[in-house]
């Protein structure tokens, strides 16, 4: 069974799209959107190698939000339209991984997800097979997430921790 709709901010798709894993969205979700304004951010700079899976996965999810965006006082352009349009959809999740953002949009009675989770999610459902290589890869391309997180989640799914390298 599948959860829905979800809602994507930028950062979470450039993590998934890093290691291409956008897929997996379909496997857990019966639809995703993004807002216009995170497309814009997403296609800015076309010579990224994983351009071309974004725009392949992400070219007819577009949405545009109802109103004025009057959450750009507090969140990014990107983030507020996501809030949005999770509430101009009546989405089910919001996926955001940005702590500041995350927590505004709690406030908001917004059920939110992370990359982590959902790939957790995807593990869990087999959609995935194991998580410890894809945190290899956030970490080699400077995808900031917590070191204790994803050992703590590595932990809980049975896979060997990431080592941390201590300098001499």
């Amino acid at each position: 069974m599948k959860n829905g709709l979800i809602i994507s901010d930028t950062g979470p798709i450039f993590s998934l799209a890093i290691i291409d894993k956008l897929e997996v969205l379909n496997g857990l979700f019966d639809e995703v959107y993004i807002p216009k304004a995170v497309w814009e951010e997403l296609t800015t700079d076309k010579t990224t190698i994983y351009y071309q899976r974004i725009v392949d996965y992400f070219q007819d999810k577009i949405k545009e939000i109802s109103g004025f965006n009057d959450l750009t006082f507090i969140m990014d352009y990107g983030e507020s339209e996501a809030v949005i349009l999770y509430k101009d959809l009546n989405a089910d999740y919001l996926l955001i991984d940005d702590k500041k953002a995350r927590t505004i949009a709690e406030n908001f009675d917004i059920k939110c997800i992370g990359t982590i989770g959902i790939l957790s999610n995807a593990l869990e459902k087999g959609i995935i097979e194991e998580l410890k290589p894809l945190f290899e890869i956030f970490l080699a391309n400077k995808r900031y997430y917590s070191i204790n997180l994803l050992n703590a989640i590595l932990r809980k799914h049975g896979e060997n921790e990431i080592e941390i390298e201590k300098e001499a």
